[in-house]
């Protein structure tokens, strides 16, 4: 790949050079590091408003910028996801109490290159039902992970997940997805956690996007709040997500999230 292109795909999707990795490397793991510091924030009592005001001040000590506040008119430097909100949880006052299971989603911008990532917490002790639902939806990301090489399509990414979540009598929203990303928050391509091997756009060395699949343990329906942000689930079930920003290289991908610290799944400690 010539070190200076940066074209469009048939397909619409930026090819970027491999200079262009270190860029997302840095991006990615200022988002990582700040989710493995905040997990000691995550308490039955604390607030995720006071989460996300340590998240705030983290990006700003960090030198990066938030990419979400301000995003067509989001407040917040991230998006915290309580129990059946799917995605796009507003940070409040309301507290944590023990047993709920939370997704924070951050995204950074730094140098230009935006690092976007996304984990599963627990304030208090983790309920059988739920450890198995996070255990899935943690594994299902890197089973999409895995299908991440030259060649092979977007809708192998997507059956890979599909395919493993419902084997374990789970379900796959289908009404939010991943993205492309790079210099730029959101981008072609629509990275879907469903699909047909074999379908959709084929990968090529140079791509920048998330793969960020939500898993309910219910059915996969969802609906949106009367705030326009918030997501959940129509029949109240819980729902988990994990997210990884991945560059696809020579013969695979690389995880630009990847945390630092061995924090990425909540049972860590």
């Amino acid at each position: 790949m010539d070190d200076n292109r940066t074209h469009l795909t048939k397909d619409g999707i930026r090819l970027y050079a491999p200079g262009d990795f270190a860029g997302m490397h840095v991006a990615g793991q200022v988002a990582a590091d700040i989710l493995d510091r905040i997990a000691p924030l995550v308490v039955p009592g604390a607030s995720t408003s006071e989460i996300d005001k340590a998240i705030e001040d983290m990006i700003v000590e960090a030198g990066a910028v938030s990419a979400t506040i301000g995003y067509k008119g989001y407040r917040h430097a991230s998006c915290i996801s309580v129990n059946h909100v799917v995605c796009h949880g507003i940070p409040s006052e309301k507290t944590l109490h023990d047993g709920d299971i939370l997704n924070i989603d951050v995204t950074v911008i730094v140098d230009g290159w935006f690092g976007d990532t996304s984990r599963m917490y627990v304030a208090g002790k983790l309920g059988r039902k739920a450890e198995r639902l996070i255990q899935v939806t943690h594994d299902a990301l890197f089973k999409g992970i895995e299908a991440v090489r030259p060649g092979n399509t977007f809708g192998d990414i997507g059956h890979a997940i599909q395919a493993y979540v419902e084997a374990h009598r789970m379900s796959v929203v289908r009404d939010f997805c991943g993205h492309g990303l790079g210099r730029v928050f959101h981008a072609p391509p629509n990275v879907l956690h469903y699909g047909r091997p074999g379908t959709g756009p084929v990968l090529e060395d140079g791509m920048f996007f998330t793969i960020e699949p939500m898993v309910n343990l219910g059915r996969p329906e969802t609906k949106v709040l009367a705030d326009d942000w918030t997501a959940v689930t129509r029949d109240k079930s819980l729902s988990a997500q994990f997210e990884h920003a991945v560059g696809v290289t020579p013969d695979g991908c690389e995880i630009f999230t990847l945390s630092p610290a061995g924090k990425f799944h909540p049972t860590w400690n």
